[in-house]
């Protein structure tokens, strides 16, 4: 998926300059343009950040309006990649709309770290560790999981 024009026509659609989304975003407006023109590849916590100026979620951000809500199979080659190298985060189900869940294959490298900014975000979302360790912070608790370990995160809990 092509992030800037997605994010050019998102931005469009919702009748917002470039200049207005990145004052209600908190991020300037040479950051939208940037995006908007694939110059830079914003993180997942940076594009989030972009998308409530809008307001928008990441999933609804994914979703192709041109796709079928019954879609049932989603290929690896398919699903839109919203990581940041060396971290890969592959959406499974992109396309459908009004999803109650987020569902990632998350890649992770040893010693990778997502950034000092914590990831929350609407919905719920799931996870089951399959290979090494992965520390998830929920709040103040920190967590350390294994291969086979999970989470599942409801909206009642705003940040991990």
């Amino acid at each position: 998926m092509d992030i800037g024009h997605r994010l050019k026509a998102v931005r469009t659609k919702a009748a917002l300059s470039q200049r207005e989304l990145a004052k209600r975003s908190g991020v300037t407006n040479g950051f939208i343009s940037q995006i908007e023109k694939n110059q830079v590849s914003p993180s997942v916590a940076s594009l989030r950040k972009v998308l409530e100026g809008i307001p928008m979620s990441l999933a609804s951000f994914f979703t192709d309006e041109t796709e079928m809500d019954s879609e049932v199979i989603f290929r690896a080659d398919d699903m839109p990649d919203l990581g940041t190298h060396p971290i890969s985060y592959r959406l499974v189900g992109h396309s459908r709309a009004n999803r109650a869940i987020g569902m990632m294959q998350e890649v992770l490298p040893p010693g990778a770290d997502t950034g000092d900014d914590m990831l929350s975000h609407e919905g719920e979302e799931c996870g089951i560790v399959i290979r090494g360790q992965v520390e998830v912070t929920v709040g103040e608790q920190v967590h350390l999981l294994a291969p086979g370990d999970g989470y599942y995160r409801s909206e009642e809990h705003t940040s991990e």
